[in-house]
């Protein structure tokens, strides 16, 4: 397989963390991968069925996605509350959901696909992308100045805030702020929160050689280990020892071979 990336330039780069294009994945021997939540919205251009494009919402559990054939593809990563502007629906519809993209966009939704199909090389399937979602930004508007706050803060420490610390700042009510919030990311604040949090317990399981799983616990700011179990198998549907013994190259990847 050939894997090509790119952050992208401003202003899409407030948005947006990675385009990116794999093009002929082989699985290997395992036929299935469980993807885990990052609480980020997902588009996905299927490069072997042109027109064929879709949007993976916020997602606040796994799933699992069939890798037993070659396949191609191109994607935008985007970041926390970055799909916002880009798509003309509450991003609180999206959540857990794989939604089509002519459902968003309509007509719109094909030239995309077809254009990174007809593109010559990688790079320049890149640009198509770039390029196409740059004009999108330009008739959007971007994310509530309260959102772009909280996430920040969120990003920083999400073991620590409150939402009470956050309101208090920005001159929302606590109902205000929660539905701006959800609209514009497609998770609750609390929900984000927790996801951002059990995406720090992956940083520190795929960095340290030696795992000591109430050590873990409380530098990520759970309750106790029972705590910190029972979110991690909420998320990612395994326990922490199996995830570590399963997980691919990439952290939120882990390979199934049943």
């Amino acid at each position: 397989m050939a894997l090509f990336g790119r952050e992208p330039r401003p202003p899409l780069s407030t948005f947006v963390s990675l385009i990116w294009l794999a093009d002929g994945y082989v699985a290997g021997p395992h036929r299935r991968e469980r993807i885990l939540p990052t609480g980020e919205c997902c588009l996905i251009i299927d490069l072997g069925a042109v027109g064929r494009a879709g949007v993976s919402g916020p997602q606040s559990q796994s799933f699992v996605i069939e890798t037993s054939a070659q396949f191609s593809v191109a994607g935008v990563q985007f970041k926390a509350g970055g799909a916002f502007p880009f798509f003309a629906v509450p991003l609180g519809d999206l959540a857990n959901r794989h939604v089509p993209l002519d459902v968003l966009w309509g007509g719109l939704a094909r030239q995309l696909p077809e254009q990174v199909f007809e593109a010559a090389t990688p790079s320049q399937k890149l640009d198509v992308i770039e390029r196409f979602l740059i004009a999108r930004l330009g008739r959007a508007r971007g994310n509530h100045r309260a959102v772009a706050y909280a996430i920040r803060v969120f990003e920083r420490d999400p073991t620590l805030v409150r939402i009470a610390d956050v309101t208090g700042r920005i001159g929302l009510s606590h109902r205000r702020f929660l539905d701006v919030f959800t609209n514009e990311v497609g998770l609750t604040p609390k929900l984000f929160c927790r996801i951002r949090r059990f995406q720090r317990v992956l940083q520190q399981i795929r960095t340290h050689r030696q795992i000591e799983w109430a050590d873990v616990a409380l530098s990520c700011g759970y309750y106790d280990q029972a705590h910190f179990i029972k979110d991690f198998q909420a998320f990612s549907g395994l326990n922490p020892s199996t995830y570590r013994a399963s997980a691919g190259p990439h952290a939120n990847h882990v390979l199934l071979s049943d």
